[in-house]
């Protein structure tokens, strides 16, 4: 029953203190606001506006009304001011999930040089090693999963970010030390060390061993990328990873690196949903990610 237009109104008779500085400052008739007064009055069953006095003057219904314009008036301009941005997509949520734990080596840097630009946009990063993340990214509960293994969901559509090889970690020590190719079958008898996330999400398996049908001799898993470094310098099994995520560490006493088979190549994507894609500030997001990949991370080429 009440609506924006009765709010401002009585809001202008309060500060004007007559109904024809009120109607001046709305750029209406004073015969037009005396209307509109009257119609509220009538659906509300109850006067607005003492007439008798000069000037008139509101009532305590009308005082009430005032309140409530200074409280609704203000959060309603801010809201458009709000929608405002957002239609220009200079305003928003972006929250990032990641299913790479070797990420954060370039996704901090990208955060940081993106919140300078978009200091509008609400930023949150969440590492997807413990749920689904692209189901979540369906949903609406992300804005950006990073991921090299993109499942087929309808309102998600993918962007590559860049290219890796995938190589294995060895112990200089070891037995596979002197093989410039590892063959799937060359893992039969080693302990992998990988992340602790599901086998399906993991690269070495997906692309390299499940295709051979080859099975590792066991499976032990760490956290951090320094972590199963250390482990595997020290014999403890061979880790297969990003040939980026290795690259501090090619100096390493007791580490090797070899390649997979003829080269194990994989694409880093960026999934987004449809109705996102244009969006200014998930594109300037998704170019940022790009620039400072290609700008810090070695050994990565441009996808395709």
């Amino acid at each position: 029953m009440i609506e924006l237009r009765h709010l401002e109104t009585l809001l202008a008779i309060r500060d004007g203190g007559s109904l024809q500085e009120a109607a001046e400052r709305l750029h209406l008739t004073q015969s037009a606001l005396s209307h509109q007064l009257r119609d509220l009055e009538v659906r509300l069953k109850v006067p607005l506006l003492n007439r008798r006095t000069r000037p008139a003057r509101l009532t305590t219904a009308g005082l009430r009304l005032v309140a409530l314009a200074e409280d609704v008036l203000p959060r309603v301009r801010a809201a458009e001011q709000e929608l405002r941005r957002l239609a220009a997509g200079r305003a928003g949520r972006l929250h990032v999930a990641i299913d790479c734990h070797s990420c954060f080596q370039w996704l901090m840097p990208t955060l940081d040089a993106f919140r300078k630009d978009w200091p509008e946009v609400s930023l949150d990063l969440t590492a997807a090693f413990s749920f689904a993340p692209l189901p979540a990214l369906a949903r609406g509960d992300l804005d950006v999963v990073i991921t090299s293994d993109p499942d087929p969901l309808e309102p998600v559509v993918y962007m590559p970010l860049f290219a890796y090889e995938l190589v294995l970690a060895v112990s200089s020590q070891g037995a596979l030390d002197g093989t410039d190719r590892i063959r799937p079958e060359d893992l039969a008898d080693q302990v992998l060390i990988t992340y602790p996330v599901d086998r399906a999400r993991l690269d070495v398996y997906t692309a390299f061993l499940d295709p051979a049908g080859v099975e590792p001799a066991a499976v032990r898993t760490a956290e951090l990328t320094p972590m199963i470094v250390q482990l595997v310098a020290s014999g403890r099994g061979v880790a297969a990873l990003p040939s980026w995520a290795l690259d501090e560490y090619r100096n390493l006493p007791g580490l090797s690196i070899r390649r997979l088979g003829t080269g194990i190549w994989r694409t880093l994507q960026a999934g987004v949903r449809v109705e996102d894609m244009e969006t200014a500030y998930i594109q300037a997001f998704l170019e940022q990610a790009r620039r400072t990949c290609f700008e810090t991370l070695p050994g990565i080429r441009a996808p395709g």
